[in-house]
């Protein structure tokens, strides 16, 4: 019987067989039970039989995920197209005018691009690690509420794979109501190439989040924060946040250039405090 089962598997390494996953999963299942076979004969090969049983097990399990659907797919090229275009942005070092320097050195620097206006990037370093600044701006994305007065809510609206979300965002009014209440609905994407993160996102289009009563739909994007951590002392955390993003409406320049640029300020500030919390909240238990 092993014989033929060797042959079914063989067989699905044709092209045109490879596409009939019922036939995969076929071979796959055939495989492990003469594997299954061999190893209560008795004593010879255990270790190799093993080793090629895990993998027929893990062939099965892929064989079983639920593959993207077309709209999903167009979602993840999306997250995709947003960490590509924000990366190139960071990556042309000309340019740049400085909007902000702050006291403790963080700083907003700007510039104007064809096709998609001004982009802001603030560059700060929060002294805590890299895997505690990406909890709560990954892991614990719909709890920025709490900690950011910017930002009144967010919603996660549906998950794609492991590493991109639809979100749905409302930005807090801003004193004395100068910017009515904008809300976005955004493709994100988080990325680790090796000791850096990449969190990149753009404006998308959701049908089961309309625009909302009350809420000018605003756009952001291409836009991304790249986390890493400082050579010189690693329990510290660099970040990088390129921000693109078009409010609507009748506004003047000077007063949205100025609301963003101080707005980024503002985030490395409030990021700082909470995960100073969190890290001493955790240090009790």
């Amino acid at each position: 019987m092993l014989p033929a089962t060797f042959k079914l598997c063989a067989g699905i390494s044709y092209r045109h067989l490879r596409n009939m996953t019922g036939l995969r999963r076929t071979a796959a299942v055939a495989l492990s039970h003469e594997l299954e076979k061999l190893a209560l004969v008795g004593p010879g090969p255990s270790q190799w039989i093993n080793q090629v049983r895990r993998r027929s097990s893990l062939l099965s399990s892929r064989l079983d995920e639920k593959p993207y659907n077309e709209v999903e797919m167009s979602y993840l090229k999306q997250g995709e197209e947003a960490l590509k275009k924000s990366m190139n942005i960071l990556e042309e070092q000309d340019g740049w005018k400085v909007e902000i320097v702050a006291a403790n050195g963080d700083k907003v620097l700007s510039k104007v691009l064809p096709d998609i206006g001004k982009v802001f990037k603030l560059e700060a370093v929060v002294e805590k690690p890299l895997d505690s600044v990406y909890g709560e701006l990954v892991d614990n994305m719909e709890n920025m509420g709490e900690w950011n007065p910017n930002v009144k809510e967010i919603k996660i609206l549906q998950k794609i794979g492991k590493d991109t979300v639809i979100t749905h965002e409302k930005a807090a009014e801003t004193p004395g109501n100068i910017i009515g209440p904008r809300d976005f609905v955004s493709v994100r994407c988080s990325k680790r190439r090796g000791s850096t993160c990449i969190l990149a996102g753009m404006s998308t289009r959701f049908n089961e989040m309309p625009e909302q009563k009350g809420y000018v739909r605003a756009e952001n994007g291409p836009t991304c924060m790249v986390l890493h951590p400082v050579l010189e002392d690693p329990s510290k955390t660099k970040l990088t946040w390129l921000l693109s993003i078009d409010l609507k409406g009748w506004l003047p320049k000077s007063l949205i250039n100025q609301v963003l640029s101080q707005m980024q300020v503002d985030f490395a500030k409030h990021l700082r405090n909470r995960v100073a919390m969190s890290t001493a909240s955790l240090s009790l238990y």
